[in-house]
């Protein structure tokens, strides 16, 4: 939990932070209109959303001098700078108001933070249109397509769309216009996510006068999912036709489209500055520079380039000695020694991993309504370490977490491996309180259907689970086709059958001789003994319950079924000797293999013609026949195949987004229609087609990019090429980015001394073992400080994120992310101003330099060089003398009694550099 106060040793580093301009991401104009931008946002935003809205904007401005004398201007001047239309600026759209007229940039230096108005209602449209919507995220349309959508169609439609025979209190729910509208009594959605919502008011029963649907209250887990959707902003993607009529499909003239058309090797194309390309990819990127009359930007120096490439391959920052050492060898191989360094080290794995863990929603708990732990899940993030460590093709990669179990293997260790693999398939969340088995079963497939193909497709298939994909040429018999072979398939993923989970499952039971580790220590017989007994008493009280017949419908009752389970479950986790059983998460084919009807509007109780187990029509021109088994092998095979004109493409493009911090294609979760086209089309599929070629090796594929001149480029402001591409589509630079949470943690261990390399057995929630998260997010909330290992092994437990990941966007593992989003909001600054973590490692910090180097110049030298790679400037060193002498005096507020003199203010210039832009950001 974040304090929201700022003490005085707060105020101490923010005045310090100021005073060495440590806010400026670098020295160019663009960057510094940046930093003012977000510095304005961070006293303007009231609302804490990341943007400025309208009424922001014009509080924030009103006593400026360009508008003070002008207010009139306000409102035109804010509308040219809301380029998406959004009725908010973001960081990016602010850092453009100085570029609007001389002297622009002046307007955010000093701003004074505003005291937010209470009671104020917000200007509305004055014709009561609905506020024109931004942009849709890639994972917000795949939430609404899978989530929203159905249940409108199966709940709502008959007496809310179009094609009603009697529309219902004139409330049309088939479009986006009619939602916002609304009908007699008043929007169902509200533009302002904050803002009271009719439509949750109806459908969670709570005004005895608005109760909808009326016949009978919608599941939890819908409820739960509208709840979600608007607390999103209520992204809804269809325009002001209604959709309910079906159109064929035409999955050949589908084939047509970009995506569907198999990727073809290009010739690197001719160039005008034939000294520019250092490879074939900074040929295809220069051509379309040159197309555009844009010039690339300058080279990196050594220093920003070590740093970029030690986040960018293992998510730490270089040493200072691996700094000097690049800076020493002045050989034409330098960098590329540095590189193949990087990806030989066991902390590439922990890097790459963290990146497919986001894409295979991994978590070590159900998540929805009842949230559950899985102990075994761990197994999965450590296979998934390893892989990438020995650079397991890819395409092998694919067929054994899609199909381990049915691949040959040699020898135990493989089947262990492989096995442990197919735990992809059975991490995803789950409404464990569901009563209906087969409804579970179906939301189960359902959610294996969505994952694989956004994993290894950048297909939206599950949109096509209650219609036709409203986008793609994808047929909902396509759909059941897949749902088969998933329903053929026992997914294993353990958890305890008690009173709100009637669905509990086995796990997968692995070789004894596998030596797989374990994350529980043995079981001692004194143990052992004492854990039976509480297990027998349990039984006489629950018998004692049952002959009074109190057994249900009482405290007791419930807790003793409940207890009882939990021990018996732990006991049995272990063999008679004590030793732990070695257990897993993953999938195997059923006894017998079985078909799917096709549920119309995806309801249990609606099956229609059965649809034979098969693949994705437009993307298999070959359909096999599944004629024995699940059909996954056959999935696996076609996912990994070089024949499939999207999985290599899919992941070429997810590797080149995480170097450069944009998708050739731009929606990495979406090749369907309803994502963007590539931006570069020769090269994505030249890449793709040469990862393949290559044996689908992942290190292979980053050693390529990284060894390119484009990846060296500095990022250097140009105006005219910002001008022309000011998203940097054409890659005319390196842009920045904030370094994502689990790497400011990492880097803050690192530079402090205190990181663990060692990877940790297990995870906290193995220990913790069956049952309900409740205990370990009620005692479990400082892992951040308890916990010194690399942050892809601490524990992830969905809905409770640890706060110095979910601060930095760490990705919802309840969906497929292969882009995380980047905010901008005042608690990230409270964090770092603030937090017991950034505290404790300032001062370990600090404590190191007071150890290690002898005197004030050399240590402030060392802090800098540690932090952000660089040493500080003369202006710099001046500043932190001045700071550290006015924090070395007794009476100093943040010198407690009795404390060394001086340390208090070296951990406060640490933290202040820890807190600063160019710690945060890489360049």
């Amino acid at each position: 939990m974040i304090r929201n106060t700022i003490t005085g040793a707060s105020v101490g580093l923010l005045l310090f932070g100021v005073l060495l301009g440590l806010t400026r991401a670098a020295d160019d104009e663009a960057d510094e209109a940046e930093a003012r931008a977000q510095n304005a946002l961070f006293y303007g935003d009231l609302d804490g959303d990341g943007a400025l809205s309208r009424d922001e904007f014009q509080t924030l401005v009103a006593n400026r001098p360009q508008f003070k004398a002008r207010p009139e201007m306000i409102n035109p001047v804010f509308a040219r700078l809301d380029s998406d239309k959004s009725g908010s600026l973001s960081v990016r759209e602010l850092a453009k108001l100085g570029t609007l007229r001389p002297g622009g940039p002046g307007l955010m230096k000093k701003a004074a933070r505003p005291q937010a108005k209470t009671g104020e209602a917000k200007p509305s449209d004055p014709l009561g249109n609905p506020k024109p919507q931004g942009p849709i995220t890639p994972q917000q349309l795949a939430f609404f397509e899978t989530k929203i959508r159905p249940a409108l169609v199966t709940y709502c439609y008959e007496c809310h769309a179009s094609s009603a025979k009697k529309i219902k209190g004139g409330l049309v729910l088939d479009t986006r216009e009619g939602m916002r509208s609304g009908g007699d009594s008043g929007p169902a959605v509200a533009d302002d996510p904050g803002a009271a919502s009719l439509l949750l008011q109806a459908i969670r029963y709570t005004d005895d006068d608005l109760k909808m649907p009326p016949k009978q209250k919608l599941p939890d887990a819908v409820i739960e999912d509208f709840e979600r959707w608007i607390a999103m902003g209520a992204p809804d993607p269809r325009n002001g036709t209604s959709s309910v009529a079906a159109k064929a499909i035409d999955v050949e003239a589908g084939r047509r489209f970009w995506a569907f058309q198999p990727p073809k090797k290009s010739e690197p194309p001719e160039v005008k500055d034939e000294a520019w390309p250092r490879s074939p990819i900074d040929r295809f990127l220069l051509a379309k520079l040159e197309a555009n009359r844009l010039k690339p930007g300058a080279d990196a120096d050594k220093r920003t380039l070590i740093r970029r490439v030690s986040f960018d391959l293992i998510g730490l920052p270089p040493t200072a000695a691996e700094v000097t050492a690049f800076l020493d060898d002045q050989s034409p191989t330098a960098f590329e020694s540095v590189v193949d360094r990087l990806l030989a080290s066991p902390r590439f794995g922990e890097r790459w991993g963290r990146h497919w863990l986001d894409v295979a929603r991994f978590a070590e708990s159900s998540g929805k309504q009842v949230n559950i732990n899985y102990p075994n899940a761990w197994r999965y993030r450590d296979y998934v370490i390893a892989a990438l460590n020995e650079d397991k093709p890819f395409d092998r990669f694919i067929r054994e977490n899609v199909a381990g179990d049915l691949l040959p293997a040699n020898g135990d260790r493989q089947r262990a491996e492989q096995q442990i693999a197919t735990g992809f398939l059975a991490l995803g969340p789950k409404s464990h309180v569901e009563r209906n088995p087969l409804q579970f079963r179906m939301d189960l497939v359902d959610e294996q259907i969505d994952a694989t193909s956004q994993a290894f497709l950048g297909l939206t298939i599950a949109c096509a689970r209650c219609h036709d994909h409203k986008f793609d040429p994808i047929p909902q018999s396509d759909y059941y086709a897949l749902a088969g072979i998933f329903r053929s398939t026992e997914t294993c993923y353990g958890t305890v059958r008690v009173i709100q989970n009637p669905n509990a499952a086995d796990l997968l039971t692995l070789p004894k001789d596998s030596g797989q580790a374990s994350a529980q220590e043995p079981l001692t017989a004194e143990a052992r003994d004492q854990l039976q007994r509480q297990i027998d008493q349990l039984k006489k009280t629950r018998a004692d319950l049952i002959k009074n017949g109190n057994l249900f419908g009482n405290q007791q009752g419930l807790m003793t079924t409940i207890r009882l389970a939990l021990l018996q479950s732990r006991l049995n986790s272990f063999e008679s000797d004590g030793t732990p059983k070695s257990r897993a998460m993953g999938v195997r084919d059923r006894d017998a293999a079985v078909d799917s009807p096709l549920y119309q509007r995806g309801e249990i109780d609606k099956p229609g013609d059965v649809v034979p187990r098969g693949l994705v029509r437009v993307v298999s021109r070959e359909n096999p026949e599944i004629r024995q088994g699940s059909g996954r092998l056959e999935l696996a095979d076609w996912l990994a195949s070089s024949k499939n004109p999207l999985t290599a493409r899919v992941f070429t493009n997810r590797v080149w987004l995480h170097l450069f911090g944009r998708g050739l294609v731009p929606t990495p979760d979406n090749f369907g229609a309803a994502g963007q086209p590539p931006s570069h089309p020769e090269l994505l599929d030249t890449l793709a087609v040469s990862f393949m070629e290559d044996g689908w090796s992942v290190k292979r594929l980053i050693r390529q990019v990284v060894l390119t001149r484009a990846y060296q480029m500095g990022s250097g402001f140009d105006a005219t090429n910002n001008e022309a591409d000011p998203d940097n589509v054409l890659v005319w630079r390196m842009s920045k980015r904030r370094l994502e949470g689990e790497a400011l943690r990492d880097a803050m261990l690192a530079i402090s001394g205190e990181l663990k390399l060692e990877p940790p057995q297990g995870s906290p929630v193995a220990r913790a073992g069956e049952g309900n998260t409740a205990p370990l997010q009620r005692f479990g909330g400082n892992y951040d400080l308890r916990l010194t290992c690399r942050s892809v092994y601490l524990p992830v437990i969905r809905n409770h994120f640890l706060e110095s990941l979910a601060l930095f966007d760490f990705a919802d593992p309840s969906l497929v992310i292969a882009q995380r989003a980047t905010t901008t909001v005042p608690a990230q600054g409270l964090y770092l101003l603030n937090s017991p973590f950034v505290i404790r490692q300032a001062e370990a910090l600090a404590d190191g330099l007071l150890r290690d180097v002898p005197n004030d110049g050399d240590r402030i030298a060392e802090a800098y060089l540690r932090t952000i790679g660089r040493p500080p400037t003369a202006q710099e060193q001046r500043a932190a003398r001045a700071f550290l002498e006015g924090e070395s005096g007794d009476g100093s507020p943040r010198r407690p009694a009795g404390s060394e003199p001086g340390r208090a203010g070296w951990a406060a210039f640490c933290q202040a550099l820890f807190a600063s832009a160019e710690f945060l950001y890489r360049s």
